[in-house]
Parts: structure tokens; sequence; C-alpha cells
């Protein structure tokens, strides 16, 4: 049920040069599914060399024909998104209903970024002497080398490949080693839909191998990245030794303000949702929920009584609401984070332990009164806990949201208009959803500021990293 992964290089699904492979393990039982082909050197040349066959042709066809393709590899996505599910809760996890949306969200961002690759339009600037004409035109920037993580197996690669593909770009995609069958999955429907071979390649192996070789190759032009902040910033100076455009979607540690005024039902179910989903491994999540006080004990008792009553368990179990850790290393961390803010001084009110001692279970965890000393009230959980902190005036809500260095998302509930515009005008960061969780949308801007990252994956500001712009002055003879 669960097929063995190679790589793909220059239009072949092929093993890996050296025969080298790596287990996949299944998060909710620790077994060994399948195994996937890890990348040499010389598979990583292969690939190069593609890339630059390729975007040379790539480049050529009209905008209107790439956005066929890609059309085609939305309906193919939408066509197997069961089979692709199953795939990725195996691998990865997430409860299926989850696995199956992110399939579907694929096609979604496929089909708009292949509308918008249409409109990628130059312009003309008006000359100041006759006979003369100034245009401003669009062109690829060139091969594109592309690093996603197993969190969004496919979502998070997608945003990257459609952006490149319809402006004309090609692409070395290095999958997440984790999750590596439903990301093939995804670039198996792109070469399907009409994708020649030489223009997308994935590979697999280990990231600072593969890194560290791609990044400062000649062809590649660009990168684009989706991780941790710590290994952002290491990528992000190689390619800036090397003058290579980069987009960088980093670590978050998401603030949600809860007003006085607020609708704190709809808080604790909306909030509550986010902070579980993908048992907490998502950059965006909401971690630290900062709550008025005369609604902080509404929405404690609210919010500890919806985490309790989430059924955790094997994301195939249809009944399951939220699924493992991805490996045993995340349970350590969530382990470690708990026994700190234990001993930092912080209330747990559920949650804080392990499940069972068969796959990567960790409870859905709630503390309140964290100080600000504890790590995790400093560093990124990426896991299924969430951090409870009272305030008593809206200034010291919005010091607190932005005293971190991170700046990817955040949120908050109010039912003032004047309080929603201040937290809009105040709070540092990429994203804001206030009243709901009305981010990452493929029509929409993705992305951070600090030390979140620069660059955006999703909206038309997305396609400016892929495209260069080239000023040509012409006077007649």
């Amino acid at each position: 049920m669960y097929p063995n992964v190679d790589l793909h290089i220059a239009g072949a699904w092929t093993a890996g040069s050296e025969g080298e492979t790596l287990p996949v393990l299944n998060p909710a039982t620790g077994e060994t599914i399948g195994r996937h082909a890890v990348a040499s050197r010389a598979d990583l040349d292969r690939a190069l060399e593609a890339a630059a066959r390729g975007f040379s042709a790539w480049r050529k066809v009209p905008a209107f024909e790439r956005a066929k393709v890609l059309r085609r590899a939305a309906d193919l996505l939408r066509e197997r998104a069961d089979d692709i599910a199953h795939l990725m809760t195996l691998e990865q996890g997430k409860p299926l209903a989850e696995s199956r949306l992110e399939t579907l969200v694929a096609a979604d961002v496929t089909d708009w970024f292949a509308e918008e690759g249409k409109r990628a339009y130059g312009r003309v600037i008006p000359a100041r002497s006759d006979g003369v004409t100034q245009l401003v035109l669009r062109e690829p920037v060139g091969p594109v080398a592309c690093f996603t993580p197993w969190n969004f197996p496919i979502n998070q690669a997608v945003r990257k490949i459609a952006a490149a593909l319809c402006t004309g770009c090609s692409v070395i995609l290095k999958g997440p080693e984790d999750t590596p069958a439903s990301c093939a999955a995804l670039v198996r429907a792109y070469l399907d839909a009409g994708v020649p071979g030489d223009v997308l390649s994935l590979v697999y192996g280990d990231p600072a191998t593969i890194s560290s070789y791609l990044i400062p190759h000649p062809v590649i032009r660009k990168i684009s990245f989706t991780g941790s902040t710590a290994v952002g910033k290491q990528l992000a100076a190689l390619a800036g030794s090397h003058m290579k455009r980069a987009t960088m979607e980093l670590g978050g540690h998401a603030p949600a303000i809860v007003y006085g005024d607020a609708d704190v039902e709809k808080a604790v179910q909306v909030l509550g949702a986010n902070k579980f989903r993908n048992a907490g491994q998502v950059c965006v999540a909401p971690t630290r929920m900062l709550v008025h006080d005369s609604v902080f004990d509404r929405f404690v008792d609210g919010f500890t009584t919806l985490a309790k009553g989430l059924k955790v368990g094997d994301g195939l179990d249809p009944d399951t609401r939220m699924g493992p850790l991805i490996h045993d290393r995340r349970l350590d961390a969530m382990e470690a984070f708990t026994a700190d803010a234990l001993a930092s001084g912080a209330t747990l009110r559920t949650g804080g332990k392990r499940i069972g001692n068969r796959g990567n279970f960790f409870e859905p965890t709630v503390f309140t009164e964290v100080p600000l000393s504890a790590r995790m009230m400093n560093e990124e959980p990426f896991g299924p806990v969430a951090l409870i902190q009272r305030f008593s005036d809206d200034e010291e809500a919005l010091m607190e949201a932005n005293r971190l260095p991170y700046g990817l998302a955040a949120y908050a509930y109010t039912r003032s208009a004047e309080r929603a515009a201040k937290t809009a005008a105040r709070v540092e960061s990429g994203m804001l959803g206030i009243n709901h969780h009305g981010i990452a949308l493929p029509e929409t801007p993705f992305g951070g500021v600090k030390e979140s990252g620069y660059g955006s994956e999703g909206g038309a500001e997305a396609l400016e990293a892929y495209l260069a712009t080239k000023f040509v002055s012409q006077a007649s003879f």
C-alpha cells in the first residue's frame, strides 16, 4: 500500500546512482513502511543539467500554454486526492480528512498560479523624447532549487513548483525525507499533466549535502526554502554569498490576542482547531494566547475542555481529530518543553504527557501563567501545546505580541473596529487574522517579517521572485 520512492531526474523515475536508500516510518506505529532513494552528487549533476535544458525550452512556451498544463495537473490532483491522502496519512500522521483537504488545496493553488502566470505583464513607460520606446519586460529568472518540509509535504511544495513553472522557470525540488511519497505524487501529477521531464526534478537525501551543492551551483538562479529560522539563516547566507535570489518562509511563534470585547466562544473554537491541527506542527499555529482579564477564566475553561475532548489516534481512523507527531525527536522536544515550563512555575491545565508506548502520540496540552523565562515562551514549540497568558490593558498585549524576533502570523479577536485597526497597525507580522483564521489562501500573500523570513509564497507577490525585470529603451532609426 506504500510505494518505495524513487528520484525523478531528466524525465525518468530512478534509484540513486549509488543505490543508497533510507527508511520511511509510519509515525502512528513506528514501523518501517517503505524506503526512499538518496541522491548522490552525480544525481544532482544530472538534475542540474536537466534543469538547464528544461529552462531553455520551457521559458519559450507561451504563458497561456503553460497555464493549460498546470490546469491539467490540478485536475489530476483532484482525481487522485483519496489515494494521495492515504499515502500522506501513512507517512505524516495527520488525520485522513486533513490530508485530503491538503491535496485539494494544492489543486486550487495550482489553478490560481496557472491563471496568474498569464498576467505577469510588463509595461510601457512614456518616453521623454520622440521616437523612443521604453519597455519593461518580465522574464523568468532561471532554474530554481526548492527545499520543502515534512509537515505539509504537498502544500509547501506546490506553492514553489506552481509559481516557478507558471513564470517559465525550471525546478529541482528537494523533497522531505520523512514524507516522500505524497510529495512524489504531487510531482507525478505535474509530469503526467505535461510538464517536460527536464523541467521538474525531485531529489531526496542529506539536506545539508544537497543544499550546499545546489545553492552555489551556477545553474541555480533562485532558491526557495521553508523550514526553521536557524537553517534558513544558513541557507540565506549561502545564497547571498553567491548573489542568488531567495524566498525564506521560516519559523513563527504566533500570538493570538483575545480582547475583553471578543466573542469568546468563537475564539476558543477557531483558535483551538488551528492550534491542534496537524498536532500543532504548523508554522502559523496560534501559540501564545493573550487573553484579557475579564474573559480569561471563560477562555481557559473553554479551551481546556476543547483540548481534553480531542480524540488522538491513528490518522486513518475516521474518528481521529489529532494524529501523532512526525518522529520521536518531536516527542522528546515536547517532554523537554513541558518539563521546563513546569520547573519555571507554569500551571498545567491538561495534557503534558506522551500517550502509550507505540507511535509518536502526545496529549493536547494547555499551560497558563507561563513565565517569560520558560523556553516555550521564547522558542517555537512546533507541537500540540497552547500557552494562555492574561493581560489587563491593550498596550501590554501588543508589547507581548511583538516581543519575540518572529513575525510570521498573528491573530486577534475583538468586536471593536478601533481595536482591530490598532492591532493591524501595531502587530509586527507578515499575516494577521482578525476574528477568523483567514490566511494561507492561494490568492493572498503568505510570508513573514523579522526572523520569520522574507518574500511571499502566495498572491501576486509570489511571482516577483521568479521574474527578472529587463528595461529596454529603443530609439527609432
